[in-house]
């Protein structure tokens, strides 16, 4: 009797314990249960934030391509009209002066849309910036019928520039550098006198006010030869050319430069 009251007193013992364990067991899942919860609901939250980032960040991306494809658009409807009104000048000078280029050993490019003269021995004496007789009648015949065609592209026209141009040579007892200060300081020089010439013309004085808010005397010394296989020619090098900026590389540069949103 005392033995079996020993073995269910053990007994129960043996089960307290089994039930202490389960319930330190459970805790335990219960815990985990309660962490893995707690991390899930966590990842859950910053996989949310990330969704909603994602989203925000399309949203952004749209919109950007919409305003490069905006851009893109804009950039074509220039290149399109830049290059319409360029072939319009250029037919209307060559239209108009096809006849006198030949007498005045003159061209138009059409690239640059520049009105070129090129006979030095027309236009200055060797080393001076004071116009020839020449040269002057030149000018009275043509400025006034090339500013007839420009005033109808005002709004397309940015600058008109009277380039003067020499060749690299000077003398042999002046060095390269020097040189090319001179012949800068020249080529300023004769571009002022031509310019002045031009703007007190008795035949533009109708519009001479929105031409001085354009025209420009620009001296480019030796900078831009002109080159025969290569090598300078030198009587070609001396000239004076009336070149038109258009407005539309402005108008694309800012395009260019705009900054994103």
């Amino acid at each position: 009797m005392i033995q079996r009251n020993r073995k269910i007193k053990e007994d129960g013992e043996h089960w307290l314990s089994v039930s202490d364990m389960m319930s330190g067991l459970m805790v335990i899942f219960l815990f985990i249960a309660i962490t893995y919860m707690m991390q899930v609901g966590q990842e859950h939250e910053h996989l949310v934030k990330l969704m909603k980032q994602m989203s925000e960040d399309q949203n952004k991306l749209v919109e950007l391509m919409k305003q490069v494809q905006d851009d893109k658009n804009q950039l074509v409807e220039i290149a399109g009209t830049y290059t319409k009104t360029k072939d319009e000048i250029y037919d209307r000078l060559q239209t108009e002066f096809q006849d006198d280029l030949k007498n005045w050993n003159a061209e138009i490019d059409k690239q640059s849309l520049s009105v070129r003269f090129q006979q030095p021995d027309v236009l200055f004496n060797m080393g001076e910036a004071e116009l020839k007789d020449q040269f002057k009648n030149i000018l009275n015949d043509f400025f006034p019928r090339y500013i007839e065609i420009l005033k109808h592209y005002l709004a397309d026209i940015e600058e008109i520039r009277i380039e003067g141009h020499t060749s690299s040579e000077w003398n042999n007892n002046v060095g390269v550098d020097e040189t090319y200060f001179l012949n800068m300081a020249l080529s300023q020089n004769r571009t002022r006198a031509t310019l002045e010439h031009c703007l007190m013309l008795p035949k533009i004085s109708a519009e001479r006010s929105w031409i001085r808010q354009i025209l420009t005397a620009n001296g480019l010394s030796s900078s831009k030869p002109i080159l025969v296989n290569g090598n300078e020619d030198t009587k070609l090098s001396r000239r004076v050319e009336f070149r038109i900026k258009t407005n539309s590389e402005n108008q694309i540069m800012k395009i260019l430069k705009r900054k994103p949103t």
